[in-house]
């Protein structure tokens, strides 16, 4: 072992990715194209109603933009172990890379629904494979006692770039046009390609695992491929799609939560007896990482409903513009870069549990302070609440990425990326789904209540028509003036019943993120 290896504790450099160069260099470079990637999956969320306005499709037919990039973006996730391992991690990368930029393009000049669909899968079929990738590159530069702050970097991409979505793409949509949601990714993903293409080495080690998987005629297994990717598709699909379509209401529903189903009790027996399975299930029923992959779940699950939930909020009810409510987010996303660096160096200190639990309770008290939300709410009662998210999600973060690798072995490092970000994914949408049976149903049941309370025979609703009626006679005259007096109740009844189902929407939200505090306790102890 060289001396070099010897400084870093037993981290041979020979084996790292940085090849001779500063892996700091790496971590920069790699981080880039996370951004640019995570990015994807929320700047469209502010530009649908243009998508749907310009193309000449329902609000709905346009949720579709968002809906296929995350369905194949968590696909790939389970290949990209496999593929990398076996054609080279560098050389997989930036066919990822390229692929992403060039399908970002022709999302910008998509001419149609259907043509924009495509170009949004192939663009999360290239995605997919980015960031778990990322992960690896990173955990092979850095000697353990470096990867929490390394870590940082790479958490600043993926935590910042679901806030920055919706204020970047407000802010383009209103003043330019939703086409540059996508298009201000090609001279980006040109520069990280070149970035990447110079830097970044092809470690020994991956190099004869290479020749190893040849020589042994190890191949893909693409039974396995097939039911993992059936399973979470058909999962995404049900989840996305379930509220729009009433649910077990809609055949369509049932008919992919039947194949769902299907593919995964199909998918255990095959996946465990495979000696190199697409998706490693023995993995994921360890204390350790099976600990990690559920408080992923929830921490996916958080990020991604508050960034969709909370700009929807603010624009319905109200009346910021696409780009004021994605700036609403934006000072959550300053303090989590600061706060990425902070934890990257604590982590180096203090046990991931711990600071996995802290950073779950402020998270979950950040969602208790969102229920004081009324009529009167400010920007920055908003912006304060993001900031109190952002101080809590990098605690979770990195020490959770540190956790996931603590005791798995070198050639396990993109399968345990893999399903890490799988998590982040899927409990995303997992977190969304909630959410919109939460707001759905609660809204129901807070408008029954007060719509029980508008009868004749209240002296309360008499005494409020009498005055409401009065008032648009002195301001508009006598004629109509009673049924604008009951038109405006019946909207205070419809803003109210809003307030309160987005105020138990926060509530299931700050239980989940509870729910992280005793799966983060039950870790084992991490050797610094």
């Amino acid at each position: 072992m060289s001396a070099a290896a010897e400084d870093a504790g037993g981290f041979d450099a020979s084996q790292s990715a940085a090849g001779g160069r500063n892996p700091w260099l790496i971590a920069v470079v790699v981080s880039i194209a996370t951004f640019m990637e995570v990015l994807d999956t929320t700047i469209a969320n502010v530009a649908l109603r243009y998508i749907s306005g310009t193309l000449a499709v329902s609000a709905d037919e346009a949720s579709w933009v968002v809906t296929s990039y995350l369905v194949a973006n968590a696909i790939v996730l389970t290949a990209s172990s496999f593929i990398a391992k076996r054609y080279g991690r560098k050389r997989f990368y930036l066919t990822c890379l390229g692929l992403f930029t060039a399908s970002s393009i022709a999302c910008g000049f998509a001419w149609n629904l259907e043509s924009l669909l495509l170009f949004r899968v192939l663009q999360g079929f290239a995605g997919g494979g980015m960031v778990p990738i990322s992960q690896s590159i990173l955990a092979d530069s850095f000697p353990p006692a470096k990867r929490g702050q390394a870590f940082a970097i790479f958490g600043i991409a993926v935590v910042v770039a679901p806030v920055v979505g919706p204020t970047l793409g407000g802010w383009l949509s209103d003043n330019l046009s939703w086409h540059w949601c996508f298009l201000i990714n090609g001279p980006v993903g040109l520069f990280a390609f070149a970035l990447v293409g110079f830097l970044v080495q092809e470690p020994k080690s991956a190099i004869e695992e290479r020749r190893r998987m040849k020589r042994q005629g190890i191949r893909m297994d693409v039974v396995g491929f097939l039911l993992v990717a059936t399973f979470l598709g058909s999962l995404e699909v049900v989840l996305d799609r379930g509220q729009t379509d009433d649910w077990f209401a809609s055949g369509f529903i049932i008919t992919f939560t039947i194949i769902c189903i299907a593919a995964f009790c199909l998918m255990i027996p095959w996946e465990m007896r495979r000696e190199n399975p697409m998706l490693d299930l023995r993995m994921v029923a360890t204390r350790q990482f099976g600990s990690c992959f559920l408080v992923m779940l929830a921490t996916g699950a958080i990020l991604i409903a508050t960034t969709q939930f909370l700009p929807e909020l603010l624009q319905a009810y109200y009346g910021f513009t696409a780009t004021w409510a994605g700036l609403a987010l934006s000072p959550g996303g300053m303090v989590t870069m600061v706060m990425m660096i902070v934890v990257g160096r604590l982590s180096g200190r203090i046990q991931p549990k711990y600071l996995i639990a802290t950073g779950a309770t402020i998270v979950a008290l950040a969602m208790w302070d969102l229920t004081r939300l009324n009529p009167d709410s400010t920007f920055w009662f908003f912006a304060w609440s993001r900031i109190y998210i952002g101080i809590g999600l990098p605690l979770i973060f990195i020490p959770i990425t540190t956790a996931s690798y603590d005791g798995i072995p070198r050639d396990k490092t993109d399968q345990a990326s893999a399903l890490i970000n799988v998590a982040r994914n899927v409990g995303g949408s997992i977190g969304v789904s909630i959410a919109q049976n939460v707001l759905a149903m609660r809204e129901q049941f807070h408008h029954s209540r007060l719509v029980e309370t508008i009868v004749p025979s209240n002296p309360a609703y008499q005494r409020t028509l009498e005055q409401a009626t009065t008032y648009f006679s002195t301001a508009g005259g006598q004629a109509g003036a009673r049924e604008r007096a009951i038109a405006y109740i019946g909207q205070q009844v419809q803003m109210q019943t809003a307030y309160w189902s987005y105020i138990d929407v926060f509530f299931a939200l700050m239980l989940i993120s509870a729910s992280a505090v005793p799966l983060a306790l039950i870790l084992r102890r991490v050797k610094h």
